[in-house]
């Protein structure tokens, strides 16, 4: 009980921070957002809209009216022009966030299939030559920017052909067409996963060489237990906890990255959306899918700490204690 109700704390904390800022930075911007709005606005519209927009008040005020919408779910509308009710913000959480969720999943879980098979195997082979090639490839791999993955593999696979005929993008729904889904998603996971693969193994790597040197496994192998069954049944668990660390908290940098790639294979997913509103000085949309994602962070954040206790006897036992 205590572990939710701080856990529900921090996620207050953490969305107000955040949301907050969100605010504050967005006064910064330069430029007049109503000139970016409505270019070509009298004077009497101009004033209209800076009342609509909550832009006549302090940033204190305006974050104050957003917050007290936000928690009673008025999420508001995107700002249209004057008189005209653009779509509710709502409805366009509703349209991006399952698809950038699902593009996420999609990532991690390639990433661990890939990660952890490559992060046990470099761990038993660490000081060997395919473990000082396994680095190098790793290095290399954190080092190219995921808009680089991306374009190259669309000059690769759609414009060239190079063995495989893939789309440049768009969103097809797998209700509608599981072939096509998979298909217009293989470049913007593969994308995403190449660098994710790279930060993944190797920290399973370290730990898990760490694990390989403890008392434990000396009585493993002292009983004539396999390599394999020390490696994958006796090693791997408590190796895997800052691993599992690492997962939760690089949902934020799934979530940058996924906004790139989104725009690259027009994927119109919540980066998509994010993008938009900031190129349009939609403050409030953007408060709102800022809120949304520090919500789904903190959300992924705790169910990552219950699987702790899972993972590792230890926890459950000092928490009992």
């Amino acid at each position: 009980m205590q572990t939710v109700l701080r856990r529900l704390l921090q996620l207050i904390v953490v969305l107000l921070v955040v949301t907050f800022f969100t605010s504050l930075l967005t006064s910064f911007l330069p430029g007049d957002p109503v000139t970016t709005i409505a270019p070509f606005s009298t004077g009497e519209d101009r004033a209209k809209i800076e009342e609509q927009l909550g832009l006549d008040k302090n940033v204190f005020e305006r974050y104050a009216d957003w917050l007290g919408n936000f928690v009673t779910g008025d999420m508001g509308r995107e700002y249209a022009g004057t008189g005209v009710r653009g779509q509710a913000i709502s409805e366009t959480i509703k349209d991006t966030l399952p698809r950038s969720l699902l593009l996420i999943v999609y990532v991690q879980l390639l990433t661990l299939a890939i990660a952890i098979p490559l992060g046990v195997y470099t761990a038993y082979k660490a000081g060997k030559r395919v473990d000082d090639v396994s680095n190098g490839i790793a290095f290399m791999l954190l080092s190219v920017p995921v808009f680089v993955i991306s374009s190259l593999m669309i000059l690769a696979f759609s414009v060239n052909k190079w063995i495989l005929d893939l789309p440049t993008g768009d969103w097809v729904s797998f209700g509608s067409s599981p072939t096509e889904h998979f298909k217009h998603l293989i470049m913007p996971v593969i994308a995403l996963t190449v660098g994710q693969v790279a930060i993944y193994t190797r920290l399973l790597r370290s730990d898990m060489i760490s694990t390989l040197q403890e008392d434990f496994i000396l009585m493993a192998k002292s009983k004539g237990i396999s390599n394999r069954r020390i490696l994958w049944h006796h090693a791997l668990r408590p190796s895997s906890l800052t691993l599992l660390t690492v997962a939760g908290l690089n949902i934020g940098s799934l979530i940058s990255g996924a906004l790139i790639v989104e725009v690259i294979f027009r994927i119109n997913g919540i980066g998509s959306a994010v993008n938009d509103a900031i190129s349009r000085r939609q403050y409030v949309a953007l408060q709102d899918y800022v809120a949304i994602i520090a919500i789904l962070f903190v959300v992924i954040n705790f169910a990552i700490d219950a699987l702790y206790r899972v993972l590792d006897p230890r926890i459950r036992g000092a928490r009992l204690g």
